[in-house]
């Protein structure tokens, strides 16, 4: 099988990687990809926001299976282009993403499917939006309506800043706080049939202690030991088959990977966001522990032929960090050179913002690299992710130091 993967960050990496290891994958091709997915794929200079290159090089190369790991082209409608030419495309239409694409959508969509979320307005004036405050109260949650690459959403108790971030959006969802811990639970859909994948949780703020501004995200782990038992079945039940089919319903079936977040609330699971592709950074944990061939998972989703198909997990624990550039999330500096990336027994290291450059490896965005361990439980993953992690050297890069240590201290006590 010949496969074109779309996209340049640390998750088409860890893609790269799960499809390569499928030996039903003969020839991986990567657009535009980066140097780490070098080394597994032929790489090809298009941009992920041009379609009609995306279309073309899919037609030169005759590729069995495009997957698209990004959420600008999907909701750019990059899928549609891809399937009116025939080909089998891993990655929902324009329509369908518009779960990402659009919170004040999603919000309808979960509403008519009965999934349980936050109570919510959708604003467009100040008027609207300060009595929105005001109903919720503090901490105020203010959504960008529209894509913001993961820094549309501010959590503050300060209503000056709440407001002021509602009002530099056209649009914007205000919603009541959901008190909680969360987590991220995927689903791979053939639009029809939807196969949850094991719960990650991952970390927001920039710093240590959950303090800073919200960010793409600085690392993940799984599995999560303090989960219930029974969330994946609970969240498959409440969350991730009544949305598939209500949008089949709808005349838009959703293909490709749902990302349910949720908060575990004193009044049970709810739903935070959607988002219409494997999330970053937990796709850096969650690759590593399936078993279940990708390459092949992701062609019958794309065939819609996920009827027999069962996940399979190993029994290990994986812990991913974010080594992030000087001034993330704010004014990353970039062009700054990278070196001394280690390789140690059971570390990854996925590259998210590199370019090579005569032969330097340079840093060209805010996350640079992600650094995922994995051991038989989540002291044993951290300790190989950090020592990895500790040993590259990018100028004034950060990365925070307790990603899972409170899990993992807490699974040693059980």
């Amino acid at each position: 099988m010949k496969i074109l993967l779309v996209g340049s960050g640390g998750r088409e990496h860890a893609l790269a990687l799960g499809l390569r290891a499928d030996k039903s994958c003969t020839e991986l091709h990567a657009a535009p990809g980066n140097p780490g997915i070098a080394s597994l794929a032929t790489l090809h200079p298009v941009a992920i926001t041009d379609n009609n290159a995306i279309l073309k090089l899919a037609q030169q190369l005759a590729v069995d299976l495009v997957v698209v790991g990004p959420e600008v082209p999907l909701v750019n409608g990059v899928s549609d282009a891809l399937r009116d030419a025939g080909f089998a495309v891993f990655g929902p239409s324009k329509a369908a993403a518009q779960l990402e694409g659009s919170k004040d959508f999603a919000k309808k969509v979960m509403r008519d499917a009965g999934v349980p979320t936050a109570r919510s307005f959708t604003c467009t004036e100040q008027s609207e939006i300060e009595m929105a405050l005001d109903t919720f109260g503090a901490p105020y949650v203010v959504k960008d309506d529209g894509l913001a690459a993961g820094k549309g959403v501010v959590v503050t108790n300060d209503r000056q800043a709440a407001l002021d971030h509602a009002l530099a959006c056209s649009r914007v969802v205000i919603e009541e706080y959901l008190a909680g811990p969360e987590i991220s639970l995927f689903g791979i859909s053939d639009g029809r049939n939807i196969l949850p994948m094991q719960p990650a949780q991952d970390f927001k703020r920039a710093y240590d202690g959950d303090e800073g501004p919200n960010t793409g995200g600085m690392g993940a782990y799984s599995p999560l030991p303090w989960a219930p038992d029974d969330i994946v079945e609970e969240t498959y039940e409440k969350v991730l088959a009544p949305m598939i089919a209500e949008m089949a319903a709808r005349g838009t079936p959703f293909v490709g990977l749902l990302y349910a977040g949720l908060a575990l609330t004193d009044d049970g699971i709810r739903v935070i966001e959607f988002n219409a592709r494997f999330g970053d950074p937990e796709t850096q944990v969650l690759i590593p522990r399936l078993i279940t061939p990708l390459a092949t998972l992701l062609y019958n989703a794309a065939t819609d032929s996920l009827d027999d198909a069962v996940l399979h997990w190993r029994d290990e624990s994986a812990v991913t960090v974010v080594l992030a550039a000087q001034g993330y999330p704010e004014s990353p500096k970039t062009g700054a050179a990278i070196s001394s990336i280690p390789a140690i027994d059971k570390s990854q290291v996925f590259h998210a913002g590199t370019s090579d450059s005569s032969g330097a490896l340079l840093s060209t965005g805010g996350r640079v690299l992600t650094v995922t361990g994995t051991g038989a439980d989540l002291t044993e993953a951290r300790d190989r992710a950090y020592r990895a992690i500790s040993q590259i050297e990018l100028e004034g890069s950060f990365y925070r130091s307790d990603i899972a240590l409170n899990a993992s201290v807490a699974e040693k006590g059980n």
